[in-house]
């Protein structure tokens, strides 16, 4: 969970010291903190710049995937995020321009870290577990974002902001040697995996992988329909997912009237819900593929549906209300929570129509679903300057009918099988 200093308007008077982890904004008690005479404007190019590194290395990120191995790229992409992290306070010191460069570098590092996590999935996730396996690893962004929010609330409200980033960036350094000693690229290169799980995850995996690196057949992957399906879907899920992580403690500020300790627990109650409903989604999806032998393509579209439709629903229905915080907050809570339904939906689709190229499909996919980031919150921002009841319920309607286009277009365009330009076979004369 990256963060970047910002000021907050204290009272519609003076500005005042305080950060955005992820959008969320938040104070210092602390008197010694920094404060930065910063416009909206520089705060919005502040805030978006770290998608614009983002966006460059998300297929480069699962061509190296597949072309060198995961685990190092990965690893070195996340550990250049943490030292960005860490130099954050001291660019935001020097000035603007050096926050904006240091987020876009902190952006270039991450960008590789989903295709890369796709592609070793690939090569350690058989079919059947695919589902449970990937929803484990990924929600930890969703428990990440619970765990920091009310945590770099207190931090910034009774130490100093520049502590959030130098504890988080301490625990990413930690986790970077945990990763290097326990993690390999494959079964087969793993020192500590038993022999019958090894024989088990290769075998259920031969038919799907190509026998080759060298082979990528960029023509097909890009006229590949259900890829665009995927495309489509994950734009459309992530309108809503960046529109609210950027703008939720705005509007429970603003509308609801939260205070600062409140918002940082308040706003992690959806990310808490979509953690746990993308749990149990991994589970229920792959106990109905495996045990009612439900076809794949069915559950990814089923999931698709609940996970980008339900949350439409009760998006558009917290803006109606009112002042009601409490329903508000049940509506804005069981909307982010039922996303993580989608999970098991669209999300790991890739793994199933072309697991050789999970990596390098993911960064496609991934590359349009960054550009809601840089450019919903800003259109959602435009369209709430008043900051009244019936501009946010524009902004929850236009977030709704993206979600549900997405989700229509998936479900009639979205596949579950292997395709035939997925695996390259070798013909041996």
């Amino acid at each position: 969970n990256l963060t970047v200093p910002s000021d907050q308007l204290n009272d519609n008077t003076r500005l005042k010291t305080g950060f955005v982890l992820q959008g969320h904004i938040f104070s210092s008690m602390s008197q010694q903190a920094s404060v930065y005479d910063w416009d909206s404007e520089t705060q919005g190019w502040i805030l978006g710049s770290f998608f614009y590194g983002y966006i460059l290395t998300q297929i480069p990120g699962g061509y190296l995937a597949r072309k060198y191995g995961a685990k190092w790229l990965f690893g070195i992409g996340i550990l250049c995020t943490v030292i960005f992290t860490l130099l954050t306070p001291v660019a935001a010191d020097l000035g603007a321009g050096y926050l904006i460069a240091v987020r876009v570098l902190e952006g270039i590092g991450e960008g590789v870290s989903y295709p890369a996590m796709h592609a070793m999935w690939a090569s350690w996730a058989p079919p059947l577990e695919r589902s449970r396996l990937l929803t484990i690893s990924y929600t930890g962004a969703q428990l990440g974002t619970v765990v920091a929010l009310p945590l770099s609330g207190q931090i910034c409200f009774y130490l100093d902001w520049t502590y959030v980033f130098y504890i988080f960036g301490a625990v990413g350094l930690h986790w970077f040697v945990l990763w290097a000693y326990f993690v390999s690229n494959s079964p087969s290169l793993h020192k500590r995996i038993s022999e019958d799980e090894k024989t088990y995850i290769m075998a259920s995996l031969k038919n799907e992988l190509s026998p080759t690196t060298d082979y990528i057949p960029w023509t097909s992957i890009l006229k590949s329909l259900p890829l665009w399906a995927i495309v489509v879907a994950h734009f459309s899920y992530n309108w809503t997912f960046y529109t609210l992580l950027t703008l939720l403690p705005t509007y429970m500020n603003d509308i609801l009237g939260f205070s600062i300790q409140q918002n940082g627990m308040l706003s992690a109650l959806p990310y808490l819900g979509c953690w746990l409903l993308a749990l149990l989604g991994g589970q229920l999806a792959d106990l109905l593929r495996e045990k009612y032998l439900i076809r794949t393509v069915i559950v990814r579209k089923a999931f698709t549906i609940v996970g980008m439709v339900g949350p439409a629903v009760f998006l558009v229905a917290a803006g109606y209300t009112g002042c009601n915080y409490v329903l508000a907050i049940a509506f804005l809570t069981l909307s982010s929570s039922l996303g993580g339904v989608s999970a098991s939906g669209f999300n790991i689709n890739h793994l199933d129509i072309a697991p050789s190229y999970a990596g390098i499909l993911l960064g496609i996919t991934n590359s349009f679903a960054t550009i809601p980031g840089m450019v919903g919150p800003v259109i959602a921002r435009s369209l709430t300057k008043s900051n009244t009841i019936p501009e946010w319920q524009i902004v929850f309607y236009i977030s709704a009918a993206i979600n549900i286009f997405g989700a229509v277009f998936f479900t009639i365009f979205g596949k579950g099988t292997l395709q035939p330009w997925a695996v390259q076979r070798i013909h041996i004369r």
